[in-house]
């Protein structure tokens, strides 16, 4: 059984779906990233994907499909995207583990690489 990066709520597969429904007929899914900048230091990123990277990760919903870039995966890790709309802002949001921080406004982040020994004795307590 393989190991899947990260998941998503049903909110944020069906955010995806609407994504890619209004894109065009050739939009497949979005990509996740990360990349430097922002006050914490990273800073997530989301792309359409029209043509799939084939050494992307790939995580599918309901229909929804999100791609995880490779320099990514490390600091994605068991992390749980989701979906929320609030009076102020609307959008993506990651409950990540392996954040350590992030800056008051909450558009950027400090995360650290995850910890694959850790995640290797939890899978095989999990399994047990």
């Amino acid at each position: 059984m393989g190991f899947q990066v990260m998941s998503m709520s049903d909110a944020a597969a069906s955010r995806v779906k609407a994504i890619v429904e209004n894109s065009g007929a050739e939009a497949k899914g979005i990509r996740v990233g990360i990349k430097k900048g922002g006050c914490a230091g990273m800073e997530y990123t989301i792309d359409l994907v029209r043509e799939p990277n084939g050494k992307d990760d790939l995580i599918e919903r309901d229909g929804a499909s999100v791609w995880i870039d490779p320099a990514a995966v490390l600091y994605l890790l068991g992390t749980e995207m989701d979906f929320e709309t609030t009076t102020l802002r609307s959008g993506f949001t990651f409950h990540n583990p392996n954040q350590t921080s992030a800056c008051g406004c909450g558009e950027s982040v400090e995360l650290k690489a995850a910890d694959l020994a850790e995640l290797a004795r939890k899978r095989e307590t999990e399994t047990a």
